[in-house]
């Protein structure tokens, strides 16, 4: 009978696969764990795109993606599928990731069926419930629920700690995202995505745009799509590069506001090493997405955050984000100042990153053989 702890890695969305493929490298590489991965499938392609780049293979897929699927279908799905696999595996830890509704039914279900449940990337909060939704929720249900939580920061501790989540379960690691970028970034690095390739990044400032957050569908997302048309319109060597989520709601404005400009290439989705290692190349970042947050200011990118709140306030502290929320002229006003002030760019591109130094995989592995008795309790990250 093996004595090794039996960690089993749940994920089920692009980003969480990407934040958590270094972790599972770890648990590997470690003589004391055995290591099982179970997919939710919660989504597919996407998903499958990221196992495939980093090489991973998946021991369990519960293939919950349904057309039209719901928060509630995705809980529902991951509750039944989990059950059966926590049944027969019986792990002594499941680690979930973040803030999606894979992450929040998978604590659930761990907790259902009595098995201990670490959370990667736990104590971020915006303090609104419905924002962003139903992430902000999940995350503080996850937290509950949670025996180990791996916290990013001393800002997650803090407020992990002010719910009365037991101090000794908490570790700060920094986040796995920044040990990612080791994996993913290289010097002389060929584009997947031919059409990047062909980009002069010499003679324009290329600009990455994602946007595509449920919360900013309609009217913010016209109205950040209107300042991007009109940043490109006023800075002549700007262009833009927008990977387009695939939701209709999303193509459809950007396609309406954006389609037909000659420097602006709204293109498919990026695999994450295209995507990577043109955060890498380019001028800076204007985005939505959490993650990006935290992986461009890693590579000295300026990012403005198209959002009228972020749970990562620490990157606002340090001056490697600026909030330029969704209101068309603040956006604009914000872009502007980067693109014509060299010493305003500098500073947020050589500000301190608050969110790791590429060991945070490395730190939950000894924090897991640490409470589980076989080992020193890891160092914290520090800035």
């Amino acid at each position: 009978m093996s004595n090794k702890i039996k960690v089993m890695s749940l994920f089920g969305t692009r980003p969480e696969a990407i934040k958590m493929v270094p972790v599972v490298r770890a648990l590997e590489g470690c003589s004391e764990i055995e290591s099982v991965v179970c997919l939710s499938g919660q989504h597919r392609e996407m998903l499958l795109q990221v196992l495939e780049a980093f090489d991973l293979k998946a021991d369990f897929n519960l293939d919950i993606m349904k057309p039209r699927q719901t928060i509630t279908t995705i809980t529902s799905g991951v509750l039944e599928g989990l059950s059966e696999v926590l049944e027969r595996e019986r792990p002594d830890l499941l680690l979930v990731h973040g803030d999606t509704t894979t992450a929040f039914a998978g604590a659930l279900g761990g907790f259902y069926s009595q098995v201990a449940v670490g959370h990667v990337e736990a104590g971020l909060r915006t303090f609104d419930k419905y924002s962003p939704y139903p992430e902000e929720m999940n995350r503080c249900l996850i937290s509950r629920l949670g025996d180990l939580h791996f916290a990013p920061t001393k800002a997650n501790r803090q407020n992990l700690l002010k719910e009365a989540i037991a101090e000794s379960g908490i570790f700060v690691t920094g986040n796995t995202v920044i040990d990612a970028l080791k994996l993913t970034v290289q010097k002389n690095y060929q584009f997947q995505n031919a059409f990047l390739n062909t980009l002069d990044f010499e003679q324009n400032r290329v600009v990455l745009v994602t946007a595509h957050r449920r919360e900013n569908l309609g009217e913010p997302l016209k109205n950040i799509c209107t300042a991007i048309k009109r940043m490109v319109e006023e800075n002549e060597d700007v262009r833009v590069v927008y990977p387009v989520h695939l939701n209709p709601a999303v193509r459809e404005v950007a396609e309406g506001v954006l389609g037909g400009m000659d420097r602006v290439h709204l293109i498919e989705p990026l695999d994450v090493f295209d995507m990577h290692n043109l955060m890498d190349r380019c001028f800076m970042v204007m985005t939505d997405s959490g993650g990006l947050q935290e992986e461009a200011p890693a590579l000295g990118k300026p990012v403005l955050v198209l959002r009228t709140e972020t749970e990562r306030p620490e990157a606002v502290e340090y001056g490697t984000v600026k909030m330029a929320g969704v209101e068309t002229e603040r956006i604009l006003s914000l872009a502007n100042e980067l693109l014509r002030d060299a010493a305003a760019y500098e500073k947020m591109a050589h500000a301190a990153n608050p969110y790791g130094d590429g060991n945070a995989a490395e730190r939950i592995v000894d924090a897991i053989l640490y409470h589980f008795g076989k080992g020193n309790k890891p160092d914290e990250f520090v800035i």
